[in-house]
C-alpha cells in the first residue's frame, strides 16, 4: 500500500455548508461568485456544486480583511496581488490605514461639534427655542441659500 491511498478525499462542502461553516448566507457566496472573489465550481450532470477547504479559506480571508476596514474592491485587489507581492500589499495596508486615520479625525471632529451643540441646549426651560435645533436649521439655510 502506498502513502497517497491512505489519504481521505478533501471533503467538499455544498453552497448551504459553505455559508454556514463561514458564517455568510448564501446570498453572499453567490454574489462572491458574481464578482470574482471566490470560483463557482462546475456543476456536475447530477447533484450540487462542492466547494473546497480553499473556498472556505478564501471567504474567511475575505471576512477578516472587511473587519479590517477593506471594502470589497479593495479586496479583489488584494487577492490579485497574491502572496508574492508583499511589497505592494504593505502600500495598499498604508492607504488604507491612512483613510480610516481620516475618519477617525473626521468623526472626532463631528464629536466635538455635537458636544458643543449639547453644551448649548437649555432643557428644561419652556417656551425657548432648542439652540440645537435653530442650529441645523441654520446650517440648513446656508445649504439651500
Amino acid at each position: 500500500m502506498n502513502a497517497h491511498s491512505d489519504t481521505k478525499p478533501e471533503p467538499e462542502l455544498t453552497i448551504g455548508q459553505l455559508a454556514t461553516a463561514v458564517g455568510i448566507n448564501v446570498e453572499s457566496v453567490r454574489y462572491y461568485q458574481r464578482i470574482g472573489l471566490i470560483i463557482e465550481p462546475r456543476k456536475p450532470e447530477h447533484g450540487f456544486r462542492k466547494y473546497t477547504k480553499q473556498t472556505v479559506e478564501r471567504i474567511m480571508f475575505i471576512k477578516r480583511a472587511q473587519k479590517l476596514g477593506f471594502n470589497l474592491k479593495e479586496i479583489a485587489d488584494l487577492l490579485a496581488l497574491g502572496d508574492g507581492n508583499c511589497r505592494d500589499v504593505r502600500i495598499s495596508a498604508e492607504k488604507k490605514r491612512e483613510k480610516i486615520q481620516k475618519q477617525i479625525h473626521d468623526l472626532q471632529a463631528l464629536q466635538d461639534t455635537l458636544t458643543q451643540l449639547i453644551n448649548t441646549c437649555h432643557s428644561g426651560k419652556e417656551n425657548q427655542k432648542c439652540p440645537i435645533v435653530e442650529t441645523l436649521l441654520a446650517t440648513n439655510r446656508v445649504i439651500t441659500e
